[in-house]
């Protein structure tokens, strides 16, 4: 069944030099959403290889168990900056209150691009430190510093984790999958 759809007359005129161009393009556009949270860089990647794979076929130079690390590639990333700010939160010395503060407050930071992303676990995590663990506000701004911290290494890891991606795409065109 998928040879039927990959050899549908929708791919059959798309030449290697479009295929790249596009294949490309994706993966910069990836790379981009990787650095800013507007683009959902991890996926734009993936999608990047499989439309690479779509259009050119066994030609492309992909195996398909690439598809599966770069699906967990992703996923891990995903769920490292989830958490990564009530990580933060957790290690400055934040109760389970601050890192849950910190989680809410990152996701409602998303809705206000791009300080929410910062600005949001800070907030959340400083606030429930103080509301519900009853902390001093000295003890919650250290928990909501360390969500701060946890949210920037959590950037940092999902850039990582989209250079990997790119590499380990171009690794099995060129070296692996050959």
């Amino acid at each position: 069944m998928w040879e039927a759809f990959q050899s549908s007359p929708v791919w059959g005129g798309v030449g290697t030099g479009a295929a790249w161009l596009v294949t490309v393009c994706l993966l910069l556009a990836g790379m981009v959403g990787c650095v800013l949270p507007v683009l959902p860089g991890h996926l734009i990647l993936l999608l990047a290889a499989i439309a690479h794979r779509l259009m050119l076929g066994a030609d492309s130079g992909l195996s398909w168990w690439s598809f599966l690390i770069l699906a967990v590639l992703m996923a891990i990333s995903q769920a490292f900056e989830m958490l990564s700010g009530a990580a933060g939160a957790k290690w400055f010395g934040g109760t389970r209150w601050g890192a849950l503060g910190a989680a809410v407050g990152g996701i409602v930071g998303m809705f206000f691009l791009p300080f929410g992303l910062l600005v949001g676990p800070l907030v959340g995590a400083f606030v429930a430190e103080i509301a519900f663990a009853k902390k001093q506000s000295h003890h919650a701004a250290y928990s909501g510093v360390g969500s701060v911290v946890g949210t920037l290494a959590g950037m940092v890891f999902k850039v990582a984790v989209g250079v990997v991606m790119i590499a380990w795409f171009f690794l099995d065109v060129f070296l692996i999958g050959k």
